[in-house]
């Protein structure tokens, strides 16, 4: 399989990043992650900033439990791996495979730095994969 070596992250990754804030609670966030079928979530501090992620397996590790009594904050994985949306989504499937993780964040540059603005997932890469073909 051949990839264009000239792909970009901004090429494939999806603009607009779906959001929860830091108390909300995860019954919440399983609902949204449901009805947008998405796979993670990022969450913001006050003012935006991305502080977490949760992935559908956090929520996993926490389902026999009372959802209603965890917040995002109780259960996101607060590694954030941002990635600059230029960098080649070959260099981006290396850090996902290197960290083990399936998504990456795209912050702004400016003017509202470290705000979420896109995010590019496994899925996304592995898109671009068949349809290179």
């Amino acid at each position: 399989m051949e990839l264009s070596k000239e792909k970009r992250v901004r090429d494939v990754m999806t603009r607009g990043v779906i959001s929860v804030s830091l108390d909300t609670p995860v019954s919440e966030v399983a609902r949204i992650l449901v009805a947008k079928d998405i796979s993670g979530i990022a969450v913001t501090a006050p003012g935006g900033v991305a502080v977490g992620v949760i992935s559908e397996i956090d929520i996993i590790k926490v389902f026999d439990k009372n959802l209603d009594h965890f917040t995002a904050e109780d259960i996101m994985s607060s590694f954030v791996r941002t990635v600059d949306p230029e960098i080649s989504i070959k260099k981006a499937a290396d850090i996902m495979r290197d960290l083990n993780i399936h998504r990456l964040l795209i912050l702004s540059l400016s003017p509202a730095h470290g705000l979420p603005v896109g995010i590019v997932t496994a899925r996304d890469i592995l898109s671009a994969i068949v349809e290179s073909r």
